[in-house]
């Protein structure tokens, strides 16, 4: 989600089901048979006449949508595949209102950035170099025992 976000930034996640879920706002969704959620900006909504909402989303550094992304015959995303969505954060959108369709399109999103940046880089280090994580491991230890009473 660069630029907004960067790996290893502490985002705060809500998922109230009664909230109903907007163009531009910052959602992290699983998809099937990937272990690592994505965290992307919702780009389209398309409401049915049923009220069942399906939407699209696209990362901010990115070309293209997510379809590329969704499992093999998936268009949209559902509210069952959010994890929860990014707060703390204050989006600024433009948006063109919807048409016959029901289809909402994002025309400019500026984000506000409210989180705590790179606080998850240690974690990430710890998995990506096991050494490291030895070696903190280790200093730890070492720090407890010299400063034993």
């Amino acid at each position: 989600m660069e630029p907004a976000f960067h790996r290893g930034d502490l985002l705060f996640l809500t998922n109230r089901v009664e909230d109903p879920i907007r163009v531009g706002e910052i959602v992290v969704f699983r998809i099937e048979g990937r272990e690592i959620p994505i965290v992307h900006r919702v780009l389209k909504i398309h409401e049915k006449q049923n009220g069942h909402i399906k939407f699209l989303t696209k990362g901010d550094n990115n070309a293209v949508d997510d379809r590329g992304l969704y499992k093999q015959g998936q268009h949209w995303l559902e509210k069952k595949d959010v994890v929860g969505r990014a707060r703390g954060t204050d989006t600024v959108d433009s948006v063109i209102p919807p048409a016959n369709s029901g289809t909402v399109e994002l025309r400019n999103c500026v984000p506000i950035k409210k989180f705590v940046p790179y606080i998850g880089i240690v974690t990430i280090l710890m998995n990506d170099y096991p050494k490291f994580k030895y070696a903190v491991l280790f200093l730890l230890g070492l720090f407890v025992l010299v400063h034993r009473e």
